[in-house]
């Protein structure tokens, strides 16, 4: 949960962006921490922690489709 927070945040920051170079710089953060959330959502799918199997595939789903999103982007 904590780690999901991150882009959100940096993604607001990016908004905010001083020049397209900032933007891009900063766009570059937030899919750097969706990849991190990623790998955290991979870990509690792979060694089972979650309570349903349906939540962990959407969440997994959304993360995955947020990373294409941002690469394109940048």
């Amino acid at each position: 949960m904590r780690s999901g927070t991150s882009p959100a945040l940096n993604y607001g920051e990016a908004q905010s962006g001083e020049s397209r170079k900032d933007f891009i710089h900063k766009i570059k953060l937030v899919l750097k921490e969706l990849r991190e959330s990623n790998i955290c959502l991979k870990i509690i799918y792979r060694t089972k922690l979650y309570k349903t199997e349906e939540r962990i595939q959407l969440a997994l789903n959304e993360s995955n489709e947020l990373i294409a999103i941002f690469v394109k982007s940048v």
